[in-house]
């Protein structure tokens, strides 16, 4: 597969002539990423992962595209699209697999991680495309029974720490690992943590690295 790496948490996959994307949010260059996809992951309802108005926009312009996500994302993307749904906006939790425009997805997990006990916690789902790329939203639970070949790190959040960081690295211990969640980091903020990643990271078996926007790599 080709990776292409957007702004923030979007990612493209494409294989064999089909696409595949993964949480084009406000931050991310949402249409250039979704050109000529076929299939499109939200791992939950927060703008920087799904900027619904825009997404809605390319699933209306293009009837053949079809959508996974938790419950909420899904029922805000079919009220967008009123009566131009079909059956392409599919709803889902952690634990199950499907196909999505020709790649095998597995979903972990069910819950956004912690920001506060006074913010209300909500749905996210981490997916596993082709038993290969793993994307886990704003969470970092670890994919039970699998061996993970590319992990994608959410690198800086609100609702996380560098030693959670580090140790959801160790725990699965992917040969490889590339940034994603990064666009509140500044250049010097990005230099510390990916320091500590690619060091650390590399005491467990991964292999560290900073992709830029747009940058491919085959996986």
């Amino acid at each position: 597969m080709l990776l292409t790496k957007y702004s923030h948490a979007c990612v493209r996959l494409e294989r064999d002539g089909s696409v595949l994307v993964l949480d084009p949010g406000t931050y991310s260059e949402v249409e250039e990423a979704l050109s000529g996809a076929a299939a499109v992951l939200i791992t939950h309802e927060h703008p920087d992962h799904i900027a619904v108005d825009r997404v809605v926009a390319v699933l209306a312009a293009h009837p053949s595209v079809e959508l996974w996500a938790p419950r909420s994302v899904a029922d805000a993307v079919i009220e967008g699209l009123g009566n131009a749904t079909g059956e392409r906006v599919h709803a889902v939790g952690g634990g199950e697999e499907f196909t999505a425009g020709g790649f095998r997805v597995r979903t972990f997990g069910g819950q956004h991680a912690l920001i506060h006990p006074l913010i209300p916690v909500i749905a996210n789902v981490g997916f596993l495309i082709e038993d290969a790329v793993y994307h886990p939203g704003d969470s970092l639970i670890v994919p039970d029974g699998i061996g993970v070949e590319t992990l994608l790190v959410p690198v800086h959040a609100p609702w996380s720490k560098l030693a959670e960081v580090v140790d959801f690295v160790a725990s699965v211990r992917a040969p490889r690992a590339f940034q994603i969640h990064d666009a509140l980091l500044n250049e010097d903020g990005l230099d510390i943590v990916e320091g500590h990643l690619t060091r650390l990271g590399a005491g467990y078996g991964t292999s560290y690295r900073h992709l830029a926007v747009r940058e491919a790599v085959q996986v």
